[in-house]
């Protein structure tokens, strides 16, 4: 059984490819103009990968923002679903998931299936996203993939008090001006995302174990210091957590499968 799970989103779509219990293959891009073109593309670069064909994929389900315009898919389901179905398949000892996505933000509770219990989000704001980041690290002349190593060289971590994204841009730009060094404000910024992740985090429980996905994950400077605020040591997924929500998808299209294969 081969099926496949595609998440197109704000900044970045992901597509997953599986056969029975095993992932083939995975690929994450930046996002197209369109949805059906950043879908399109993904996937291609999945069956490639693959060394597959879209005929050869039995079911395929979507999420993310796009989910509702990707043609192939025969089914979509919610990126909250997806989130804490794929993690919860990677490790099953899950019970939180932190989601921090291109423009929004998501704290999912799971039970011991994956199911969702309970959740809290954030699409109102910029400024706990990867979007946020983006342009910090944009500003510092970085590379969004440099802004968590180069911030762990910090000696004097600077303090960002602005709240929202573009109050917070303006303030880095003075900073540089009073000469901070480009790694002391790069760890302001990154506790400060963190703090605004806390926020949301604060209004649910948090149970262990706790996953973090989505492409902040991937900043290591902003997990660390989540992880102090929060108290809990988070679980290290075996595979990229920024495609939790396409192999959830892939999840579900099997569910769905086996579904169709019983009533045969």
């Amino acid at each position: 059984m081969i099926v496949a799970g595609c998440d197109v989103g704000s900044l970045t779509a992901e597509a997953v490819i599986m056969e029975d219990d095993k992932i083939l293959a995975y690929e994450i891009i930046r996002v197209r103009p369109r949805p059906e073109q950043s879908a399109s593309d993904v996937m291609n670069k999945t069956l490639e990968k693959a060394g597959l064909k879209m005929e050869d994929i039995e079911y395929c389900v979507s999420t993310g923002y796009g989910r509702d315009r990707i043609p192939f898919a025969q089914k979509n389901v919610s990126e909250i679903s997806c989130h804490g179905k794929g993690a919860h398949w990677l490790v099953p000892s899950i019970r939180t998931v932190i989601d921090v996505g291109g423009q929004d933000c998501k704290v999912i509770c799971v039970d011991d299936r994956g199911r969702v219990q309970d959740f809290v989000m954030n699409e109102k704001c910029a400024a706990g996203t990867g979007r946020f980041l983006e342009i910090m690290a944009r500003t510092l002349g970085l590379t969004i993939e440099e802004l968590g190593p180069v911030s762990l060289k910090a000696e004097n971590p600077v303090s960002i008090t602005s709240q929202c994204s573009v109050f917070t841009e303006f303030e880095t730009m003075v900073l540089l001006n009073e000469g901070k060094k480009i790694e002391d404000i790069a760890a302001g910024i990154n506790q400060a995302m963190a703090r605004r992740v806390y926020a949301l985090v604060n209004r649910i429980q948090v149970k262990k174990d706790l996953g973090i996905t989505g492409g902040v994950a991937k900043n290591v400077a902003v997990v660390k210091n989540l992880e102090e605020i929060i108290g809990i040591k988070s679980v290290k997924f075996p595979q990229d957590p920024q495609i939790m929500g396409a192999l959830g998808a892939a999840l579900f299209a099997k569910e769905i499968c086996l579904k169709q294969q019983r009533r045969m």
